[in-house]
């Protein structure tokens, strides 16, 4: 399992938003509060942002635990940013794919993190390659789940839907077949966030400063509300949207009337 976060507002340094908060996205790569499966996300990181004027994220991303990289204590002291996205990981494959593994993942001007795990991956998901043209399959920055369902996503953001509806509908395309994943997901563009429970925590905070979503509060402020589980999340500025997620229908296709 991972953690991550998004956030939209007033520019902050990174450090402020990543780890100087008592419950820090950087603390809780080793001591997460809600977190339903692992309990220690060391197996790498990163962090995208964007800078002002500039559509197009800029990326940090390690195979390592965040707190054995001084580099990046360095960048999150200076870097300034009002948009960004950041996880930490807990592998499902320890090991597999090291930094090209480690989300976010990024195209254009959006950034994307995957929270859970993909059923019986990746036998399961086998049929779904024919959805997506080779060249995208090919162009995978990982061979993992996260990577994969992130060229689902992708493939519908390039078709023109908007961040929720590319969410939702992967979403739940992969829980029809790889039955009892785990699918939160993360997306943003800069402007706006898109995010899914289903099988995971998912916070939500607004403000005068800005608006947060997260895995799981990093401070202790009242202004936190929980996502219910299987719910589509769409924020704008200080708008926060949930719809509910219906569970895909397990019942057998039925052949056709001749």
């Amino acid at each position: 399992m991972c953690r991550h976060l998004a956030y939209l507002g007033t520019a902050e340094p990174l450090g402020a938003l990543l780890v100087e908060p008592p419950h820090s996205l950087y603390r809780q790569s080793w001591a997460p509060r809600h977190q339903k499966h692992g309990t220690v996300n060391a197996d790498g990181f990163g962090v995208g942002w964007y800078a002002e004027g500039d559509p197009v994220p800029a990326r940090y991303r390690r195979a390592g635990p965040i707190w054995a990289d001084q580099s990046f204590a360095d960048l999150a002291r200076v870097v300034r940013t009002g948009a960004l996205l950041a996880a930490v990981r807990d592998a499902t494959l320890a090991g597999a794919d090291a930094e090209a593994a480690a989300a976010p993942f990024a195209s254009g001007p959006w950034l994307f993190s995957h929270n859970g795990a993909v059923q019986g991956w990746p036998g399961s998901l086998a049929p779904l390659t024919r959805t997506l043209p080779a060249a995208d399959l090919l162009a995978m920055e990982a061979r993992n789940d996260s990577a994969f369902v992130w060229a689902l996503v992708l493939a519908r953001l390039r078709a023109g839907d908007e961040l929720g509806q590319a969410l939702a509908d992967t979403v739940l395309e992969v829980a029809e077949a790889a039955p009892g994943s785990r699918l939160n997901l993360l997306l943003t563009d800069g402007a706006s966030i898109a995010a899914t429970t289903w099988g995971d925590t998912l916070w939500y905070r607004t403000g005068p400063h800005g608006t947060a979503v997260a895995s799981e509060p990093y401070d202790d402020d009242p202004r936190w509300r929980e996502v219910p589980d299987r719910t589509l999340l769409a924020a704008s500025g200080a708008d926060v949207l949930l719809t509910p997620l219906k569970e895909p229908s397990m019942e057998p296709l039925k052949e056709p009337r001749r």
